[in-house]
């Protein structure tokens, strides 16, 4: 392949660059996934197209190329179809519960996926608070499949998914840059169209974005607003909660926007011990579970096929958390 040809394409500036195709971008990124580009056509690539901007062609392209590179997992052999979590932010300023929302799918029975990163570079990872729950990440592909197996979660990291991407986060580190490897990994589903992903992202024209890319791919997907780019609802207040299937897109809960009246009983820090022992005793019924994650819950139940419809999920959450000591 001719790179230049593709820099020049694309590294003109604002002005003068152009969009490639859908296959010339596929074509290109999976020429980055499988480490055929040299370091410095690859670092001019990157910043080129942090510069002009990545269009919906392009990232179509590009989540072709990964979807036809992940190591693909077996749907466990339980009724309800597994939660995709895609976890790779952290948390900073309020505590991660994207590990309270798998431990309460895997009670309820539905299989659960986390992926991530191991080091959450300065923030608490979900692997960290997991790990403190006594969640070990995997270490093999077999692993992450046993877990499903026989635990109903399981927490993998990227390299063993898709090690490909997996370098591309890691050019962060050399580049000071994000890419658009930190969108597309918010995408992946290894359960190859099985799965049910939680899509989640903090601006508003990403999510528009992935709305377009996961009706386009026919995906399955709770699509909300992340709480400092993880994939649970914010405890305060409930950001609107999407619901894609069959190419269509409805609307399961609407964003809350009146003033908050009484805030929810939270981790008073925000580091993976003190969030993993908030966490047990909400799993414990000794804390109640926010309401806006008790409504994500709902979705879940819904969405994964737990629940028959809409209207049953809510009653599971209401009986069955109270019947499991949970208070909501």
């Amino acid at each position: 392949m001719n790179f230049a040809l593709y820099i020049k394409e694309i590294g003109r500036g604002a002005a003068g660059s152009t969009n490639l195709g859908r296959e010339e971008a596929e074509q290109l990124y999976a020429a980055i996934l499988d480490g055929g580009v040299p370091d410095l056509e690859l670092g001019a690539i990157m910043l080129a197209l942090r510069m002009k901007g990545e269009s919906r062609d392009e990232m179509s392209g590009f989540l072709r190329a990964v979807d036809s590179r992940i190591h693909a997992l077996d749907r466990p052999a339980v009724e309800a179809r597994p939660i995709v979590l895609p976890s790779y932010n952290g948390a900073r300023k309020g505590a991660n519960l994207t590990p309270l929302l798998a431990l309460m799918l895997q009670r309820f029975g539905v299989p659960v996926l986390v992926h991530g990163l191991l080091e959450g570079f300065g923030r608490v990872s979900s692997g960290r608070v997991l790990r403190e729950l006594g969640v070990m990440p995997a270490s093999t592909l077999g692993q992450v499949q046993l877990s499903l197996e026989k635990e109903g979660l399981a927490f993998a990291p990227l390299s063993i998914l898709c090690p490909g991407l997996s370098d591309q986060l890691a050019l962060r580190a050399r580049l000071g840059l994000r890419n658009c490897a930190h969108s597309l990994v918010k995408m992946l589903d290894p359960f190859r169209g099985e799965g049910v992903l939680i899509a989640a992202a903090t601006h508003p024209p990403y999510l528009d974005l992935m709305r377009d890319l996961l009706l386009e791919k026919n995906q399955e997907a709770l699509l909300l607003r992340a709480t400092e780019g993880e994939p649970f609802a914010n405890p305060k207040r409930r950001p609107k909660i999407e619901h894609i299937r069959a190419g269509v897109c409805t609307t399961l809960f609407e964003a809350e926007h009146d003033s908050i009246k009484s805030l929810p009983h939270l981790p008073e820090e925000a580091d993976a011990r003190t969030t993993a022992q908030w966490t047990a005793r909400v799993l414990d019924g000794r804390l109640p579970l926010p309401l806006p994650l008790a409504n994500q819950l709902v979705c879940c139940l819904h969405a994964s096929g737990y629940a028959r419809n809409f209207n049953e999920a809510k009653a599971l959450v209401a009986v069955e958390a109270k019947a499991q000591g949970l208070s909501i």
